[in-house]
Parts: structure tokens; sequence; C-alpha cells
């Protein structure tokens, strides 16, 4: 699926076909440049699931948890690692197997850490002349 916004306001609408069409779904993987919008479209989705606290990207501290509607939610920033085994350090494995919701940006580290290809959502974001397309 393809979807593009020219808006802010339009977050919204691409949060909610993105958790209609993957209900199913609990890790989401963000892939796109830098200042694309991933962090964006993350407080956006946080908002749909239920989240009140206030969304921060968790560059530094690599991981941060939210309480929404339906249980935990992870939001993952993982840019700042270099190696696997800081993935394995903080316990990648226990937060994706919890079965609690994991937003993940920056994914390419983790790979090898990442349950069945099923399992997972991948978004991708393009900026085009200022406009974003996510693909999913």
């Amino acid at each position: 699926m393809e979807i593009k916004i020219t808006q802010l306001n339009e977050l919204q609408a691409v949060a909610k076909q993105l958790l209609a069409t993957h209900a199913d779904k609990k890790i989401f993987l963000f892939n796109a440049a830098m200042g694309a919008g991933k962090t964006t479209f993350i407080k956006t989705l946080c908002a749909e699931l239920g989240v009140q606290d206030s969304i921060s990207s968790p560059t530094f501290s690599i991981v941060n948890e939210y309480q929404g509607n339906s249980g935990l939610i992870y939001h993952f920033d993982c840019y700042r690692m270099e190696q696997e085994s800081e993935a394995f350090d903080i316990g990648i494995e226990d937060y994706l197997f919890s079965d609690n919701i994991c937003l993940i940006e920056w994914p390419d580290i983790i790979e090898n850490f990442l349950p069945e290809e099923d399992k997972c959502v991948r978004i991708n974001i393009f900026v085009e002349d200022g406009d974003r397309i996510f693909q999913f």
C-alpha cells in the first residue's frame, strides 16, 4: 500500500490505515532518511493507540516505553547502535517477543533479532518535493 500526503494533518489517516491494515502485527519497522518524519509519524501512531504520555525520540536512551489502550508500546531508535551486541545488551529479544507493540526506527542493525517477516510490518517513508510517501 502506498499513501502520499501533503499536510501534517493527514498523518492521522495514515496511522489509522496502517493499524487497520496490519491489526495482527506487533512489530513496525520504520525506514527513511534522516528528517523524513519517522518520529513525527510514530507520535501520531502512538496517539491512535491511546498513548497519553509525551512522545519523544529515544535517540540517546535507545528505547522509550509508553502505556497505550491495549498495553505497553516500545519505541526504539537504533540509529546510534554500532554493533548487534548493543541490541543484545539492552535485551532486544525480550522486547520483540513480549507481545507488546514495538515501533523501531533504523532497524537494520537488529535484523538478526527480528522474528519471521510475517510478524513485522515495514514502513518506508520517502520525501518527494516536500510531500511524504508512506509504503507499507
